[in-house]
This record gives C-alpha cells, structure tokens and sequence, in this order.
C-alpha cells in the first residue's frame, strides 16, 4: 500500500465554511445531551439526603479510571416525548455504555433514577433492547445498575409491556450463551423490574435501599388485601439471607460498585490490550470536521475521509477505474486489516458489480468492511435500467447481508433510497452504525418527494379534465419538504434509534478502533454456552 496525498485545501475558504457548520451542530448535540444530564442532576439532593449516588456517578466509579468509554444511544427519545425541542430530554430514561471494568470491557446499563425514578420509557426499552443486542454479538459481560420506578403506569401501553418481555428473553439468552450478567440493584425493581435481578447470574443488593418484589405494598393490598411491608416483601436483607435472590448484601452505593468490580476481576474474562497499534494517520483527525459539507449536493471525495481513518493513511484500491464513483479500498486501523466501502456519486451498475466482489473478497480474507456513507442511492435512468441496475444492484444488496465477516457504518453524509441498504444501513444488522452529526437518512430528499407529488397530482388532474389548483400544490410541496427534511436529520434519527450514537468526527478512528478491537476480541473468545441460563438456587 502507499500513503494517499491529499488534494483538500484545509484553510480554504471553504473547508472553514464547513467546519464552522460542523461545530455548529456539535454545539447543538453536546447541549441535547447535558439536558438529560441536568435533569437527572436535579435530584442530587434526594439522593444526598438517601446516601445515594447518580446513575452517572455510579457508572463512573465502576470504569477503570483514563480507560476508554463509548456512549450508546444518548440520543434516544429525542423529540418522541414532546415534539418541542427545548423541552425534549433523550436518553429514554436508560445511560448505556461500553467501557473497561477491572481491565475487561463491559456492557454497562443503569437506570436513570434522577428522572422519573428510573421509569422505563419507550424508546428506553428499545434502546435497553439495543444494547443487550451488542452484548450478545460482541460477548461483552453485561453489568446492569438498577433502579428503576418500572413502567409509568400513567403512560401504560400495552403493546410496551408486550414487547418488554424480550428484556427478560435477552438477560436470558445471554447468561445461557455464557456471558455474565451482573446487576447491581441500587433501589426498586417491581413487578416485572423484579426479574432483572431474577434472571442474572450475580446480584449485589444495598442494605436498606434495594428492593426487588413482584407486588409492591400498594399493588398487594388492592389485589389480596394483604399488608406488609417492603423490607418483608422485598428488602435487600430477606432476599440475601432468605429468598436468595441476592448474593451479596454491600452498605452502600459505592461498596456495591467496588463489589462489582471484584465479580468482574473474577471472571477470568480476556483483559483489554490498551497499547497503541499502528501509526496514527498522516492527515489531522481535525480536518475531518471541515470535509463534509451541510449541502450535501456538494461533491466530497471519501478517500479524503479514509485517509484520515487509516494507518498512517495507506490506502490500496480496488479497481479504482472500474465504477470509480464507488470507493473500495484495503486499509488498516489500529494495525487491523479492514476494507473499506464508500461512494462518490451515485452506485451505478460497474459500483455495484465491484462492491459484491470487495465484500466477497473481505470476506475470504477475514477482514471487517467499514462502509462510509455518503451516497445519493443506485443511479436511475434508462441506461441504467437496461443495463440491469435493479439485478447488479440487489446482487450487492445479497452480498452485504450475507456477508461473513463484522460490518461496520458510519453515515458521515447522505444515505438516501436504497442506497441506506446497499451501504449496510440499520435494516441490514451492521455490528455497529454511528453518524456524524450533519448526516441525512431519507428515502429521497424533501424536493425530490415533492416534486415526484405535485407531478402525480397534475397528472391526475390533467386526466380528470380539469386545472390542477396551483397555490394548493405549492402548499402540499412546501409542507412535504419540511416532513422529508425533519425525519432526515441525524438527531431526529438517532431518537429513533437508528444509530447508535452521534459521534464527533474526530472521534471516528478511536471509534472504530474499539469497535474492531470488540469483533475481534469476540471471535476469539470461547465462551461456555449452556441449555439454559444459570437458574437462581
């Protein structure tokens, strides 16, 4: 491979357009993402008064101190609560992350408390859901801090507590693949919040605060009349000496914390190799936040991106005359082979046919595919119709959901039509997906449903014998591009759950490099599956 030689002029004119408008709307994520960390901080004073730590500070203290975290889905619920912007709080009342435990990379889910109690959300059971995915593709220990008011019963819909059971099936399907669950049960878990301790392998319980029941005082006296309290149905102590839910009883917050820690040292888990690997890229991981343009109409050469991803920016293309539009090229991250998958324009019927033949070819290999969007879709047109788009396109379409190996993406620009499915958009399972945060997920662009409308209508019109009503077109047109671009925004679509994450693009090497480092790590650990998770003695 040989170094690629840039041709972007960073200090042009228009590279400081561009990074001013990607600062811009990284100003705008950080400032989404502190409201849910003020709202939760709100309750510092309950929980001081109680001896109690916040969810972040919990977290904080169970992660190996300077060790890498990466956020999942703090995004999530964002504008599905309220559709007024400075009053949605994302996060879905979850704070999910992967992050290094006693040298052991870890699953880490807690309960927002500080909000709501910890009451589960919707889009917080999808994004829970999510996360229990990853654990389970990427064998990571999953460590669960709970505490949580359940469902909101004001908010009860029944096809939530439906679906909420596949929280349970997963903690199940996890321990029963032999990938430990751990909770930490820091305050209440009733109903069916009570089978999150019940389906873990190890639980640590807090003397005085924890409380794990099926029927809480209230719910038990209204449907048998039968009063007791919350230590006798539920209380830390009963369940560590009496029920057995519990196997270790700590006093406090942070004494359950250091216990969880001890668990996971004793694992016997691969520990992570923190050491550096590869030389760093010979272009400024900086400039990547002045590439892509907020119009996406704008022309952008990806090699520019993948030589600031790549060891010490070698890239070797694949076919580089043949479909030039579509990228593939070799490269390494952190001194791990991968290949890489973007475009340029549009895939047409040469793009296609080379894409299928990359990803088979990573496939022989070995080596994880990275595929960085930023196209417009397969290319329309009686050419491209007769040249059997739609076959050489649904070819590649084959290749990448069969494909053997991890995939990886990152919506760094446009992901329009079936363009999000040919570059292994969320629909196609990747190992991961993040987007940068002026990235675009549509079907087509606002105008471009608009006008594809308004010629429909004047069709319609024209064969009924009459004129089409041409204010009422401009209306419905104006009022479909606002929908388009709305729901194409890449924080509107990370609430959705979309992604895993909006990410800076700064942060994309390091990004990658845990991600690469997790598949490997994965396929190379042995876990001891078993017919059933461990059973609660």
């Amino acid at each position: 491979m040989s170094a690629f030689v840039s041709s972007w002029n960073a200090q042009g004119d228009t590279a400081r357009a561009r990074r001013a408008a990607m600062l811009s709307r990284l100003d705008e994520l950080r400032a989404i993402e502190q409201r849910a960390a003020a709202a939760s901080a709100r309750a510092r004073p309950v929980f001081d008064k109680r001896g109690q730590l916040l969810p972040r500070d919990r977290i904080a203290l169970l992660l190996d101190p300077g060790a890498p975290y990466l956020p999942l889905a703090s995004l999530a619920g964002w504008l599905q609560d309220t559709s007024e912007r400075d009053k949605s709080v994302p996060g879905g009342g979850i704070v999910a992350g992967i992050g290094i435990v006693c040298g052991v990379r870890c699953m880490i889910v807690a309960s927002d408390s500080g909000i709501d109690a910890g009451a589960i959300q919707a889009m917080g059971l999808d994004k829970i859901l999510r996360v229990q995915e990853i654990a389970l593709e990427n064998r990571l220990p999953f460590l669960h801090l709970v505490e949580s008011a359940g469902a909101n019963l004001m908010r009860y819909r029944v096809e939530g507590f439906v679906h909420g059971g596949a929280l349970f099936r997963n903690l199940a399907r996890l321990s029963a693949a032999g990938i430990p669950v751990i909770t930490v049960q820091h305050g209440s878990g009733t109903a069916g919040g009570a089978y999150m301790p019940g389906l873990s392998d190890v639980v640590i319980m807090v003397r005085g605060r924890s409380r794990a029941f099926l029927a809480g005082p209230p719910l038990l006296k209204a449907a048998t009349g039968e009063i007791a309290t919350e230590e006798e149905l539920g209380g830390a102590e009963m369940h560590a000496s009496i029920s057995g839910l519990g196997e270790q009883l700590a006093e406090d917050d942070r004494h359950a914390l250091s216990l969880a820690r001890e668990v996971v040292a004793h694992l016997g888990w691969p520990h992570v190799d923190r050491s550096p690997q590869g030389p760093a890229p010979r272009y400024d991981s900086d400039e990547l936040l002045a590439l892509m343009p907020a119009d996406l109409r704008q022309p952008v050469d990806m090699h520019e991106v993948m030589a600031r991803l790549a060891d010490d920016s070698d890239l070797l293309p694949f076919k580089p005359l043949y479909g030039a539009q579509t990228l593939c090229v070799q490269a390494r991250i952190e001194g791990r082979q991968i290949g890489f998958i973007s475009n340029n324009g549009p895939i047409d019927v040469a793009g296609a046919n080379k894409a299928t033949h990359f990803i088979q070819r990573c496939c022989q290999l070995g080596h994880p595919i990275v595929y960085l969007q930023n196209t417009t879709g397969y290319i329309v047109g009686r050419d491209s119709e007769q040249a059997g788009m739609i076959k050489h396109g649904s070819k590649m379409i084959q290749a990448v959901t069969s494909a053997t190996v991890p995939q990886i993406t990152i919506q760094c620009g446009a992901s329009f039509g079936a363009g999000n499915y040919g570059m292994c958009g969320r629909g196609y399972a990747p190992r991961f997906l993040f987007s940068w945060p002026l990235a675009r997920t549509a079907v087509m662009g606002g105008e471009q449903a608009a006008q594809t409308m308004r010629i429909v209508a004047e069709a319609a019109a024209q064969r009924k014998g009459v004129a089409a009503d041409a204010a009422a077109l401009d209306a419905q047109g104006a009022r479909i591009v606002e929908m388009f671009e709305r729901q194409a925004d890449a924080f509107y679509t990370s609430g959705l759950l979309l992604d895993d994450g909006v990410i800076d693009p700064r942060e994309t090497r390091a990004v990658l490099a845990q991600c690469l480092a997790m598949c490997a790590a994965a396929d190379g650990l042995k876990p001891r599956p078993m017919q059933f998770g461990v059973a609660r003695m």
